[in-house]
């Protein structure tokens, strides 16, 4: 009870950060929402009345609390953006489109990395090993938003297996939706899975020169089975702390692949309001992507609990195996 406690706390604290900082950072940038709504051509009176409307008058200090308790009983007010539409109804439209790609992107990451870092390792370099790291490598090294681009060319314009723009919604045909999210999510999805993929092969070599690992060996147990039965399971743990990480970057990874790819997803609706200085949209926007990176790490801190019952988090890693 008292993990779930300090969780609880960790992440109600972190996401009063994030929105006091997201807050500060939109009304640092130039420009007048009242002013890009109406249009150039607008009165003074008609912007100072727009500016009341939509409490843009207020200092700063009231401006935030009022949206703050507004979020925190539900009401996420409407968009400047797009003409005084509800906020929870755009993400609510949004949603299901990001959290498909992202759990399509996820989906290709664990089928890549998972069985790639179970390859048979080999104290000298070989074939297999140079082939791995080079991949690992390469895609560590592309920037995600060139390898969509890439996937566009080759795979829309030259091998003609979609056709770039021409995104399905998901009411319209779902089989067509998920067929158009195979390339955005496989280019979000490679990056992450060769982080993966360098991180658990590290791990696992690791975990074949400890001594438990020769002692297994010296005792007549297979090599297989040592792999399937001791060693993965010390090293998925640092592996299970790397995925929320990488959780987190899929969402994130989202918003410029979405751009790239045209999708009407949540990181789309998150740019335009940026654009528009919609910053109820935005604000809002930015904390459910912090709520989700804080949730998913909290429930791999959750998950190594199970696997390792003797690992108390918080503590050091020394003090973390205790008897």
């Amino acid at each position: 009870m008292r993990f779930f406690a300090n969780r609880i706390l960790v992440t109600l604290i972190t996401l009063f950060l994030v929105s006091l900082i997201t807050f500060a950072a939109f009304h640092i940038i130039p420009g007048d929402a009242a002013l890009l709504s109406l249009g150039t051509e607008a009165s003074e009176e008609q912007i100072m009345a727009r500016r009341q409307e939509w409490g843009l008058d207020k200092s700063l200090p009231e401006q935030y609390f009022t949206w703050l308790s507004n979020f925190i009983r539900g009401n996420l007010g409407n968009s400047t953006r797009f003409m005084g539409a509800s906020i929870t109804g755009l993400i609510s439209e949004r949603l299901p489109v990001t959290i498909s790609l992202a759990l399509i992107s996820i989906f290709f990451m664990l089928v890549i990395a998972v069985p790639v870092s179970l390859l048979p390792m080999k104290k000298k370099p070989v074939f297999l090993d140079s082939v791995i790291n080079g991949f690992t490598a390469l895609n560590i090294s592309i920037p995600g938003f060139f390898l969509g681009v890439l996937f566009i060319w080759l795979f829309g314009l030259i091998l003609r297996l979609f056709i770039p723009g021409a995104y399905v919604d998901y009411r319209s045909g779902f089989t067509a939706f998920l067929a158009y999210l195979i390339f955005p999510g496989l280019a979000i999805a490679l990056p992450n899975a060769a982080i993966l993929v360098k991180f658990l092969r590290t791990s696992i070599r690791r975990e074949w020169s400890s001594d438990y690992v020769r002692t297994a060996l010296s005792k007549g147990a297979s090599r297989k089975r040592t792999l399937y039965k001791h060693i993965i399971k010390n090293a998925c743990l640092p592996g299970l702390t790397m995925f929320g990480m990488i959780i987190g970057d899929i969402f994130t990874g989202s918003i410029v692949m979405e751009q790239i790819f045209s999708i009407p997803g949540i990181g789309r609706l998150l740019i335009s309001s940026i654009m528009s200085r919609d910053f109820l949209t935005a604000e809002t926007l930015i904390v459910y992507i912090a709520f989700v990176v804080i949730i998913a790490n909290t429930l791999v801190d959750i998950a190594i609990q199970i696997i390792d019952p003797r690992i108390r988090l918080g503590n050091s890693a020394a003090e973390g195996t205790r008897p």
